[in-house]
């Protein structure tokens, strides 16, 4: 069964943040995103806000990155929603949710909402409700923005709920070789070198980010991302960047390509929903296409599949 009256989409964008605060406390309780199934679904079955997300090892300047953009678009008068995801103590599980507090933001203004979530035992660098708090606030602003955990070589969730990843490396800091030798470089849709302002550093790591993302195997047709030197503080490169995201939005916007991306996300969230709640024996009994055929979006199959099994 879905949540109570007053938590359908139409009475959230009606009532601003109070009513998304709502909604997202009820996705946060325990089997709250299997209740709000049928809202998450009808969330994500009409085109939404874009969903940039920023990712990046910690201390590279996420939030202040995210500060400069949530500027920038509030000064266009677009809507943002704003999921920051901070990383939880193994041994109390419990977590700062300091992004919220570095995010200058006015509790007047009803155009921006910030949520902060806990990664708790994620190793992704999202949290296990952000999928669903990114598939609400997307349906409700114009844009959202998911800044993830600080990365290694291995978290790679952002990729998974984001129209356009943004991946964040700090010049000097011996980032660009560590993320040449993983995976993280199949991840991003734009990389920015922060921290423009120290000069020479800043200009080799964009070098030699370049030069690893020239030994990418891509496709004729593939989006090949631009290696951009940004100084949040100073601005410097600023429009480079959101002209960067317009761009890598507007080629993902085509019908085949934007099809196809929903599809593989949307399977991707009902695999790893899966995986979590009942392991790898649990996903290979699970199925997860034709599951998603019979049902109204991604969110119902979760909730048909976890029936089935429980």
């Amino acid at each position: 069964m879905d949540v109570s009256p007053g938590l359908d989409l139409s009475a959230i964008r009606a009532g601003g943040k109070p009513a998304v605060a709502r909604a997202l406390a009820a996705i946060e309780t325990d089997g709250g995103t299997l209740r709000m199934a049928g809202l998450l679904d009808a969330c994500v079955a009409e085109p939404g806000g874009h969903v940039l997300g920023l990712t990046g090892p910690p201390g590279v300047g996420k939030s202040t990155l995210t500060n400069a953009l949530l500027k920038m678009i509030r000064g266009r008068g677009e809507t943002l929603g704003v999921v920051a995801v901070d990383p939880s103590s193994r041994a109390t599980r419990g977590a700062l949710l300091g992004d919220r507090t570095r995010l200058k933001t006015d509790p007047e203004d009803r155009g921006i909402f910030v949520r902060s979530m806990a990664a708790r035992d994620r190793l992704g660098g999202l949290s296990d409700h952000a999928v669903a708090a990114v598939a609400l606030m997307q349906a409700v602003y114009d844009r959202v923005i998911v800044e993830s955990v600080g990365i290694g070589q291995s978290e790679a969730d952002v990729a998974t709920v984001a129209d356009t990843v943004v991946l964040c490396i700090q010049p000097g800091s011996g980032d660009s070789l560590q993320f040449m030798k993983a995976g993280v470089m199949e991840i991003p849709d734009v990389v920015v070198v922060t921290k423009a302002d120290m000069g020479a550093p800043a200009r080799r790591a964009v070098a030699d980010v370049a030069g690893a993302l020239s030994l990418s195997v891509r496709g004729s047709d593939a989006w090949v991302p631009p290696v951009l030197a940004l100084s949040s503080t100073t601005g410097e490169g600023l429009d480079e960047l959101v002209a960067a995201i317009e761009a890598h939005r507007a080629w993902c916007a085509v019908p085949p390509r934007e099809a196809e991306r929903s599809a593989s996300r949307f399977r991707h969230w009902v695999v790893d929903a899966v995986k979590v709640q009942f392991g790898l024996r649990g996903l290979a009994r699970a199925d997860i296409d034709g599951t998603l055929a019979r049902t109204a979006g991604p969110f119902s199959a979760i909730r048909k599949i976890c029936d089935d099994f429980v």
